[in-house]
């Protein structure tokens, strides 16, 4: 179990997850994750920047300084919380996982609505189902952090 976990731990690493879905502040040599809140997604209690939405007619896709939130012509949408918590996917089963990242399904749900930009579940398609496995069980032991992020 602990080898699948650690290798759930390289991907999510070398996918990137970390990029958008943990919050970051800036540190000497650039945005460093914080390390209480990692993979917990768009901080609840921030209060989000107003959008210049000429910016969006102009085509312009803009993104928050740590990449926990975005705005394009899908209106806004907040990178989700991945930590073990019921406010991420704490309540989540492996196949609610599976489809959320491989068939773009919001929690994973079956007719729901798909995942919003930047999420590039798209990528991931073609993610062998032991790699799904992997991730979960590594997402699934992490450090529990509540936050609820907004809707879009």
């Amino acid at each position: 179990m602990e080898q699948l976990i650690q290798k759930g731990e390289y991907l999510v690493t070398v996918m990137g997850c970390n990029d958008c879905h943990s919050p970051k502040e800036m540190g000497p040599q650039g945005s460093v994750i914080m390390a209480d809140l990692m993979l917990s997604g768009y901080p609840s209690g921030r209060p989000f920047q107003k959008v210049d939405p000429e910016m969006i007619k102009k085509g312009w896709i803009l993104l928050n300084s740590d990449l926990t939130a975005g705005a394009g012509p899908w209106g806004v949408s907040f990178a989700a919380n991945l930590t073990s918590d019921q406010t991420g996917i704490g309540n989540w089963t492996e196949e609610n996982f599976k489809r959320a990242l491989k068939e773009g399904k919001y929690k994973g749900l079956e007719g729901s609505r798909m995942l919003l930009p930047p999420m590039p579940w798209f990528n991931f398609k073609i993610i062998k189902d032991e790699d799904v496995n992997a991730i979960f069980l590594y997402l699934k032991s992490t450090k529990p952090v509540n936050n609820l992020v907004p809707l879009p």
